[in-house]
């Protein structure tokens, strides 16, 4: 059996039909592509699709190569292609947050501090309402005129509808921004040709402000920002099913990796349970 391309533009049109996102559809038919090229034009079996994870296994973390075999198995089960299913990696649960890659309230506020000296004012705004309301980089587009007058906007997507409240100080600063842009209706933050911003042009402003800030660029993308409202509320409210509510999740597992603290922490909870003594 031949993986055959037109397979995969079929599978593709069913995601489509699915009302998945675009940016799920994309990841999923680019990790199968990405395998049909591995694969050549050898005969589609089991013991090739476990030589590609062992493949995968050697180059890449243990997630990555699950998130991969999770598109893979997706289009095996639409093709009812059962018997090409595969196991994903066994994951130990993580139970610290790697300081090394997760922003800090303090150098979140570092990049806020260099974005005003550079007078780059949308990334500013951009960065404070995903920060303070927990949206993806990609429901900006719901952030209007008119949601900012509501103090409040509807977010569709992947197939879910929910209320984001906009804080009043949030509120505050994007009508400022608005009068100033003269933006009557419709998205607040959009380019010269007023189409909606995209990732790759949040994603490379943010980058652009880390040496100023003086913050690792490995820490710096949009969805950290995300990570940081979520551990700060949950670390103000302690309530994890309303905190996934807020941001869109379907499973409470989800929500628990955006909670995760950091070592140091956990080492201080630890020490004020007094259990430890000098010996005299």
């Amino acid at each position: 059996m031949k993986l055959e391309i037109d397979k995969i533009n079929e599978y593709e049109n069913y995601l489509i039909c699915e009302e998945k996102s675009k940016a799920t559809i994309e990841k999923y038919t680019r990790d199968i592509r990405t395998f049909a090229a591995w694969l050549q034009n050898r005969d589609l079996t089991k013991t090739e699709v476990l030589a590609y994870k062992a493949s995968l296994t050697e180059q890449y973390a243990p997630t990555t190569v699950n998130s991969v075999l999770a598109s893979l198995n997706g289009f095996f089960v639409y093709m009812e292609w059962f018997q090409l299913k595969i196991k994903n990696l066994k994951i130990q649960k993580r139970l610290f947050c790697q300081p090394e890659k997760e922003l800090s309230k303090s150098e979140y506020e570092r990049l806020l501090k260099a974005s005003r000296d550079k007078k780059h004012e949308r990334i500013n705004l951009i960065m404070q309402t995903i920060c303070s309301t927990g949206i993806r980089v990609s429901e900006l587009k719901f952030i209007t005129v008119e949601a900012v007058t509501a103090g409040q906007t509807t977010v569709k997507l992947k197939g879910k509808i929910r209320t984001i409240l906009l804080p009043k100080e949030l509120c505050k600063i994007l009508r400022k921004y608005i009068s100033e842009q003269k933006i009557t209706t419709g998205m607040v933050f959009i380019t010269r040709n007023g189409k909606a911003i995209n990732r790759h042009d949040v994603w490379k402003a943010m980058k652009n402000l880390c040496e100023s800030a003086g913050v690792a660029k490995e820490k710096v993308f949009p969805h950290n920002l995300r990570h940081l409202f979520a551990r700060t509320y949950y670390s103000l409210q302690n309530d994890i099913v309303r905190l996934a509510d807020i941001l869109g999740h379907s499973n409470i597992n989800t929500t628990r990796i955006y909670t995760i603290e950091n070592g140091d922490v956990h080492r201080r909870q630890m020490q004020r349970l007094g259990l430890v003594h000098m010996l005299a």
